[in-house]
């Protein structure tokens, strides 16, 4: 379907529906942006979505001219967003080609290419280094974000009301961001100075480092009262080496502690040497460990002993020696075998407590246990692929990984979950996430409600309804993350940050004021309530005005520093392009 875009102007393209891309013509259509498909790898499913949208969508390959079909000439932007950067990076470079002076937004996981591509002047982004901060500061309960406008840091902070006031009587001309009224999930947005909270309301703040309260440390709970202990450690080391251990181990060193046993009760009972005495059990159990060893010191002899006790000590010697070499020798299967990486990952984590448990290794996951070092976090890697190709990027940060169903409770006990401060799953897979999800319930029980655990869901209505349903406190789509930025890259407006208030994601964006637009001259209060200008950066140099004060107007060429949802940060980008005639006035705002 093609319903006549190939005459479009204006437009913004959309290479790829996976992932990313349904999220971007999502938001698009959210800003009353037209936008165009082109797909080279139609999944039935997504397209029969955009097509109930009333987008345009058409299948074929940018090498076979397919651009021209969706209106390359006439466009405003391009977003490839393909799932092989191959076939990414050939459209991108067949677009420039033909439009250089066209807007073009890729999403490119090689860092070498990216690099490339942002050197002709490609907007380059990565939706694993996008959305792995959000996940991060979920994990570690994080409440403070930095952000940088202008070359100066700004800090958004959620703090709790101390009483019933004012915001502006309580936090002055901080910018309130959300209030999360007590005891509920609702988020207030852009609150005014003057909306009234009271005790123990959430609030979110944004400022200068300088100026914002510090917010009150986050208490992770203990999973134990008190210290494990020697003995308890013992346990958990000889549980850990065991469960590591191939069962087949077991068997010849039960055939030998059996062997050493009886023989030595028969010794006991049988052997008599000089005088007629006979061997204590000391001694039996000594000369049995002599003989299996092959070590012989010759203190006893079975030279004047009956014929049937010196036909049992053949029996035993050969018996003996057999059982010892082939429990060394599988012992030492053990230490070498492809086993030994993930007998020495849980050798590491034997007692390891307060660390974060990390199930699926791909560009997400690894992004995200990078970032958790970087915090001083302790991290373990769940991961069912042995092959992975981030396992040299995790030994090299000194990160353990186990090879490991996370879905099965013995991989999760593996990883000594029990202890866990946090819990990120992030596979690729949504129906492997969601179970490996309940799976780490079941498995915490009662801390179930101490643990915050991440739980990764390609679909956003889906992650609401698990939400509800199984009681999961953060659940994330990445590629609802990173659409914004996809977005607001097309459009012009520089996302610069994102962060979750409650279940609300923010986005902190920067927009030039164009000259003739929509934004051109209007009062800052004019825009929508549920949007707050934090700074404006002045077009004549003077320096970063913050805050704002309330009569403050848009020049063209100013660069104002919008927060919001990012359904109305577009909708302000959106504005921004229309005649001040065609834009329409919003509900006045603070």
């Amino acid at each position: 379907m093609t319903d006549g875009c190939h005459d479009w102007t204006g437009h913004v393209i959309i290479c790829g529906l996976h992932g990313v891309g349904l999220r971007a013509v999502e938001q698009l259509r959210y800003a009353g942006v037209r936008v165009a498909v082109l797909d080279d790898d139609p999944d039935p499913r997504m397209t029969s979505v955009v097509l109930s949208w009333g987008v345009p969508h058409v299948v074929g390959s940018a090498r076979l001219g397919a651009l021209e079909s969706v209106g390359l000439a006439g466009a405003a932007a391009i977003v490839c967003v393909q799932e092989d950067d191959l076939h990414t990076l050939e459209t991108a470079l067949l677009a420039r080609e033909q439009r250089p002076d066209l807007r073009v937004v890729v999403l490119l996981r090689n860092p070498a290419v990216g690099r490339a591509m942002a050197g002709i002047g490609v907007a380059v982004l990565d939706v694993a280094g996008l959305s792995a901060p959000s996940v991060v500061e979920a994990c570690l309960r994080s409440t403070a974000h930095e952000i940088e406008l202008a070359g100066e840091r700004f800090i958004a902070v959620t703090v709790t009301a101390s009483r019933k006031a004012t915001l502006r009587s309580l936090y002055g001309d901080l910018a309130p961001v959300a209030v999360v009224p007590c005891g509920t999930t609702r988020v207030v947005v852009c609150p005014g100075r003057d909306h009234v909270v009271n005790e123990g309301d959430a609030v979110t703040l944004l400022g200068t480092p300088e100026l914002v309260p510090s917010p009150a440390p986050v208490h992770v709970p203990s999973p134990r009262p008190s210290d494990p202990g020697f003995l308890s450690r013992i346990r958990t080391a000889l549980g850990s080496f065991l469960d590591a251990a191939d069962r087949r181990l077991l068997l010849p060193f039960a055939g030998l502690f059996t062997l050493v046993a009886v023989s030595t009760a028969v010794l006991r009972l049988g052997y008599r040497g000089d005088g007629g005495r006979g061997m204590t059990v000391v001694d039996a159990l000594y000369f049995n460990v002599e003989t299996v060893t092959t070590i012989g010191y010759g203190d006893f002899s079975f030279h004047d002993q009956p014929a049937w006790l010196r036909v049992y000590a053949i029996g035993l010697m050969i018996g003996g020696t057999m059982l010892v070499a082939v429990f060394f020798a599988m012992l030492t299967n053990l230490l070498v075998s492809r086993r030994i990486e993930e007998a020495l990952g849980r050798g590491r984590m034997t007692g390891l407590r307060g660390h974060v448990v990390v199930i699926g290794l791909g560009s997400v996951g690894a992004q995200v246990a990078e970032r958790l070092v970087a915090e001083q976090a302790r991290v373990v890697v769940v991961e069912q692929n042995q092959d992975n190709r981030y396992l040299a990027q995790m030994r090299a940060l000194g990160v353990p990984v186990v090879i490991a169903d996370a879905t099965q409770p013995q991989a999760l006990r593996a990883v000594n979950l029990a202890d866990a401060r946090a819990v990120a799953v992030l596979t690729s897979d949504d129906l492997v996430n969601l179970e490996t999800g309940l799976a780490v319930r079941d498995q915490l029980g009662a801390r179930w409600a101490q643990v915050p655990v991440v739980l990764r869901l390609f679909d956003e209505q889906l992650g609401q309804t698990v939400e509800r349903s199984f009681g999961f406190g953060s659940v994330r789509s990445t590629a609802a993350l990173a659409a914004p930025w996809f977005v607001g890259a097309a459009l012009g407006l520089d996302v610069l940050g994102t962060f979750y208030v409650g279940h609300q994601p923010m986005l902190v964006g920067r927009l030039t004021v164009a000259p003739g637009g929509g934004l051109d001259g209007l009062a800052m209060g004019a825009l929508s309530a549920r949007t707050r200008v934090v700074a404006i950066g002045r077009a004549d140099g003077a320096g970063l005005e913050y805050p704002p004060r309330r009569g403050t107007r848009f020049r063209a060429g100013d660069q104002a520093y919008l927060i919001g949802p990012y359904e109305e940060l577009l909708q302000v980008l959106r504005r921004d392009s229309l005649a001040p005639a065609q834009a329409t006035t919003s509900e006045p705002g603070r």
